[in-house]
């Protein structure tokens, strides 16, 4: 699956990150100073989420003043929380005392403007909302109610069943999770695997025939049939991976699919119309299903075409047809008319679209593709990130902010400018961004930490010496491969966190939605009959592109064909299990 970047810039750095404590070794930049505002202004403080320690909030910020060039809010906590982690603001705090400023590309508010952040917190007994929110020193909210404070008593575990007629705001919450018996087996039948082998997986349909499948494939009935057996009386979620656009992944031949550039009307009458027809029968309504979207497509209509250094031929004939962005809105009509289906827009990952050129640009494409075909943004549940990646869930080495001798770490040959670090903060800035352009405030993420661990004896365990940026950040970040664009079958990758509902802010669950053990692509051509190309980006010899830097690929050798079982690679991800099994 492509996995790519984009070129290095000189351009400045602004500061962005959570201000706390941090090592000896590392200084965080500051922010712009805030203009001053006439009167008046709104807060919206908003607990996402919350749990018997800890706690996620939105905040949003409205100016009914005049206009500002740059922000910065203040409120005080009448207990003891404390803010652990934020995005989209830098945040300090001090005793009860907390001071959120704007970043370089969201301090403009304008008369009726608004912006957006969130953070994560920690607390004990009560956690009421701030009383008294001020706004580069003017208090806002004079004239309206203050919010209302939530439970002081959360419940220790969620409901298990929505309102009638109403979907779950988590399919996740209180539900278990489909065990694919076919990948159960394989993953048993490896040594040690049957330490993992109960672990739900993700149910790819990567091609028509997979719809129905063959004397020796499960079809998606035989899957839902055998869903519900496992249910019992109980909440249950099945996951699919809804995967076969024409002209597929543009920028990888290894994942190219059955269907041509031009055959959306097969994508729609073959493909998307029967597994439509299955979902809605009633034998499965008792089911949540959850469909991730059409991976690694709509972000390639970004990143890798004309007037990118990383532009294919390809692409530019999928942006050109528009059957990427008509495949995917025709998919979330369709699927999303079925009141037991949660879409999930595939996302793309941190070390592809983190840059301030991609970001923006893609959420935009998202909600384009997701209000095309008669769809409207309400067929979207949410959105998947790190689909089939290996780009670290959280590194706890070395953050955005951080700088070395003066030098930022994005300046980084790894993070290379990149505002991101890692997943975790990716999904939650991604999140905030689509909810600003009218995606459901309620809106839910996943991270697929099936091949993210990356433990073994090559894990750090400390942040990396501050000779200068670069060893500062190579010798503490989790994320061992060679470059941020390397994505076959990767050497030294472990099984990350296992899949758990509701752990973060904003994050709905951690899934495996790629299988562990099944390959990316082939180490060399292999005569296939699913469209399955071969790309040198799985070769292991290979010296690379412009999409990883020109880096060797870190790939694995002697790999089969995408999807097919890869033995050596399951062991690696056994053995740099993190946390360790």
């Amino acid at each position: 699956m492509n996995r790519t970047r984009r070129t290095s810039r000189t351009a400045l750095l602004a500061a962005l990150g959570l201000v706390t404590a941090t090592g000896a070794t590392a200084t965080v930049l500051g922010a712009a100073t805030a203009g001053a505002a006439a009167p008046g202004c709104k807060v919206d403080y908003r607990i996402t989420n919350q749990w018997n320690t800890g706690f996620g909030a939105d905040v949003t910020v409205t100016n009914t003043g005049d206009p500002v060039a740059s922000w910065t809010v203040e409120w005080a906590y009448a207990g003891n929380q404390q803010v652990t982690q934020g995005w989209n603001a830098t945040i300090t705090q001090s005793g009860t005392a907390v001071t959120a400023k704007s970043l370089s590309y969201n301090g403009t508010l304008t008369t009726g403007g608004s912006a957006s952040f969130g953070f994560n917190g920690s607390h004990s007994g009560t956690n009421a909302v701030p009383a008294t929110f001020k706004l580069n020193g003017v208090t806002c909210n004079t004239t309206t109610t203050p919010p209302t404070d939530p439970p002081t008593t959360p419940p220790t575990t969620p409901p298990t069943t929505p309102p009638a007629g109403s979907k779950a705001d988590n399919p996740y919450a209180g539900a278990k999770v489909y065990v694919n018996p076919e990948w159960s087996a394989k993953a048993a039948a490896e040594p040690g695997g049957t330490k993992v082998a109960n672990q739900p997986t993700g149910v790819w349909l990567d091609r028509i025939a997979a719809i129905n499948g063959s004397a020796t494939s499960m079809g998606l009935r035989a899957h839902l049939d055998e869903a519900l057996k496992q249910k019992g009386s109980g909440e249950l979620v099945v996951q699919l991976v809804v995967y076969n656009l024409p002209g597929r992944d543009c920028a990888a031949l290894a994942s190219n699919g059955e269907l041509g550039p031009t055959e959306i009307g097969r994508y729609k009458t073959e493909y998307i119309d029967p597994i439509a027809a299955i979902l809605a029968d009633p034998k499965y309504a008792g089911l949540r299903i959850v469909t991730t979207v059409e991976i690694d497509s709509l972000p390639n209509l970004v990143t890798n075409v004309s007037g990118r250094p990383t532009a294919t031929a390809n692409c530019d004939v999928m942006k050109a047809n528009g059957n990427y962005v008509t495949g995917v809105g025709y998919a979330l009509r369709k699927l999303g008319s079925i009141a037991n289906v949660y879409n999930y827009v595939d996302a793309g990952h941190h070390g592809w679209l983190g840059w301030d050129d991609n970001f923006g640009a893609s959420a935009e494409l998202f909600k384009q593709a997701a209000t095309a075909e008669g769809s409207t943004v309400a067929n979207v549940h949410g959105f998947i990130v790190n689909t089939a990646n290996y780009s670290a869930l959280k590194e706890d080495h070395f953050g955005i902010g951080d700088s070395v001798n003066g030098v930022s770490v994005r300046q980084s040959k790894w993070v290379d400018w990149n505002r991101y670090t890692d997943e975790l903060s990716y999904a939650q800035a991604m999140r905030a961004k689509l909810v600003s352009l009218g995606f459901d405030a309620n809106l839910g993420m996943l991270i697929d930490t099936s091949r993210n661990g990356w433990g073994g004896a090559a894990r750090p365990t400390a942040p990396g010496a501050t000779t200068n940026v670069d060893t500062y950040v190579n010798g503490g970040r989790y994320d061992r491969r060679i470059h941020l664009g390397n994505w076959c079958n990767q050497a030294g990758a472990g099984l990350g966190e296992r899949p758990q509902a509701a752990p973060a802010a904003g994050i709905d669950a951690y899934v495996w939605m790629k299988p562990p053990g099944e390959s990316d692509g082939a180490s060399k051509e292999i005569p296939n009959d699913e469209g399955k190309g071969f790309d040198r980006m799985c070769d292991p010899t290979y010296t690379g592109n412009a999409r990883n830097g020109n880096s060797m690929s870190g790939a694995l050798p002697d790999a089969p064909v995408s999807g097919h079982w890869f033995s050596a690679q399951f062991q690696e991800l056994l053995k740099n299990a993190h946390p360790a099994l």
